[in-house]
């Protein structure tokens, strides 16, 4: 059988220790409302249950979707592969599409540590699969942001109907600007609006292993002025769906008209849609409020979740996959005999600049799965608060806002660097389609890409999340590493971690002190500077976090066995390597940004 048909490797002993060894979501999120019905005894058998699916049924359709093309027919219907459909399959009959629901509308109430940990298994297994779960989630915003008669008409019908959904923004002329769109939305009494245009880019826009799917769409009403401030949401379903939620026999107006050629993820259907060409596209103005670039960050932001999180994942399964391989792969002596002709050929893994590969792999992986579990836990107390917009929530919405960029900006340029690391482990081999990297890296490179590009995730980071609330936010989480480097890593067992993550929270904030008199002198500098700024504070806040883990770490060494013995081991390793060898290199960023100039802007067009 080949490597790439059961590919998917989970790694549930870190989800679990990162649960409830270091985050103790038992005590801190399980049993509270709005999770009063979750315990760690079923949220630890729900996970477990997910990771056997995931290895066994949505895992082996990832080649093949990979190899067998997506097609589109006349009536502008995508049809997928048969080994895809039949992993949606197990996932709807578990009843899975219900994990993330809350219970007040059917679902099981899972808070999102939970959700987030289970997102990474079906990622890692099938990155294409994972976007297609997303219908329960345009469920959720309709609940949260729909009129009682929208939420009537789609919220059940979606989750007992099991039906797709999407999030419909870009279009062919205005890629990232968002603001520049020229969709239309005309009224046409009755609270229905008509939506023309064409949309482009829109991930899962069409798929046949559904009954209906409903786009969450963003278009200009008549009359409304420009930019982003100019723009409604509406929700537009395939097919009709009469007041009492009934799916009708009535084709909708809105088709897909192509489906892009693209270098990776090729299970998922990227489709242009196109709105009002055909016929009439008939839709309902979410909320009956004119504010759908506010609501529609909602699922931005749960987008650039989950893109973060697919990155994690794929380098998670990449890393435990070459890590297989190079304790099978002998070859070569041991360097210490390299004069010996007669020396025994050695496992790969004896090597050291292999041992460096793994150990890179390995710290990051852990250290990215850490930060996205640690904004998970912090969503668990915004809905534990009140939820997106309640009050006592603000800070830490504010704490999670600032998270999303380093959980998906960094961590998916990140991902990226270190998946050819990956493939560098296997040699020649891992440049065939025998082994599942090469897919790896081409289904990952889209996620520094689309939900915001890394530079615009910088910017983000920079305008939005740090200066905005004039740096706050980023006061408050340096507080916390403060906290760390005081109180868990004090004594000697962690004294070289502890003066390195010192040094480098020093020079963070140096860095953001650098800036601060060149984006006045002009916001080139920021331009030049935000993705050094991004990486430089994702690496420090992923340093603080495992070295939260290595203090627990090191406490439950001197008592562990078995098994246990090894984690803990490969735990402090992890982050001494980190602390060693990336820690450092925030010291030679802070230098680099506090000496950049502006001379490139200089540079004739034709000089290049």
């Amino acid at each position: 059988m080949s490597a790439t048909v059961l590919h998917y490797k989970s790694n549930l002993r870190d989800v679990y220790f990162n649960l409830f060894e270091v985050l103790d979501i038992e005590r801190t999120t399980l049993g509270r409302a709005p999770f009063v019905s979750m315990d760690g005894s079923t949220a630890r058998d729900a996970l477990k249950q997910l990771a056997t699916l995931a290895e066994t049924e949505i895992a082996p359709s990832f080649a093949d979707t990979d190899r067998t093309p997506l097609t589109l027919d006349a009536d502008g219907n995508v049809h997928l592969p048969e080994s895809l459909k039949k992993s949606m399959k197990a996932w709807w009959d578990g009843s899975w599409h219900l994990f993330e629901v809350p219970e007040h509308i059917g679902g099981f109430g899972a808070p999102p540590t939970i959700w987030w940990s289970a997102f990474e298994m079906i990622a890692g297994a099938h990155a294409s699969f994972a976007f297609y779960t997303f219908g329960s989630f345009v469920a959720r915003v309709i609940d949260h942001l729909g009129t009682d008669a929208q939420k009537r008409r789609f919220v059940q019908p979606m989750l007992d109907g099991r039906w797709g959904g999407t999030m419909v923004l870009t279009e062919p002329d205005a890629g990232s600007d968002v603001g520049a769109a020229r969709a239309k939305a005309r009224p046409m009494g009755d609270g229905l609006w008509e939506i023309e245009g064409t949309k482009r880019f829109i991930t899962n826009g069409d798929f046949d292993s559904v009954d209906n799917i409903v786009h969450l769409v963003l278009a200009r009403p008549e009359g409304a002025g420009p930019g982003t401030k100019g723009l409604s949401m509406f929700i537009v379903p395939k097919w009709w769906v009469a007041e009492d939620g009934t799916m009708t026999t009535e084709r909708n107006g809105v088709y897909c008209t192509n489906i892009e050629k693209k270098m990776g993820i090729k299970g998922s259907s990227t489709c242009e849609l196109t709105f009002g060409e055909k016929q009439p596209a008939r839709g309902f103005l979410v909320g009956e409020a004119h504010d759908g670039i506010r609501q529609m960050f909602r699922v931005i932001e749960q987008a650039r979740m989950a893109v973060g999180v697919k990155s994690m994942a794929t380098l998670s399964t990449a890393y435990l996959n070459a890590l297989a391989y190079t304790k099978e792969r002998v070859q070569g002596g041991d360097l210490l005999r390299v004069n010996e002709k007669a020396s025994p050929r050695v496992r790969i893994i004896d090597h050291p600049d292999v041992r460096r590969m793994l150990m890179s792999q390995k710290a990051f992986a852990e250290g990215l799965r850490a930060l996205a579990l640690y904004a998970a836990s912090i969503q668990d107390q915004v809905e534990i608060l009140g939820g997106h917009g309640a009050k006592e929530a603000e800070p830490l919405e504010r704490l999670n806002d600032l998270l999303l960029p380093l959980v998906k900006g960094y961590g998916s340029e990140k991902v990226y660097e270190l998946l050819s690391v990956s493939l560098q482990c296997f040699g020649g081999s891992g440049y065939c389609q025998d082994y599942p990297i090469e897919q790896y890296i081409r289904d990952q490179k889209i996620d520094s890409l689309y939900e915001g590009t890394t530079h615009i995730q910088a910017q983000d980071l920079f305008f939005r999340k740090v200066a905005r609330d004039g740096g706050a936010t980023l006061r408050g989480l340096l507080g916390e590493v403060q906290r760390t480097i005081s109180t868990d890593l004090a004594g000697d067992a962690l004294a070289v971690e502890r003066q390195a993550l010192e040094r480098a929270s020093a020079d963070l904030q140096g860095i953001y002190g650098a800036m601060l008199p060149k984006m006045q002198a002009s916001l080139y500098h920021v331009g030049f500077q935000a993705n050094r700024v991004l990486s430089a504070t994702g690496e420090l806040v992923i340093g603080w976090r495992l070295c939260v883990q290595a203090a627990i770490a090191q406490r439950k060494l001197a008592t562990a066995t078995g098994k246990d013995v090894d984690f803990y081991t490969g735990k402090l390793a992890a982050v001494r390597w980190y602390c060693q060898n990336v820690l450092p290199g925030l010291t030679l960023t802070r230098k680099l940004v506090e000496a950049g100039t502006l001379e490139l802007m200089d540079v004739p067009e034709a000089a290049f």
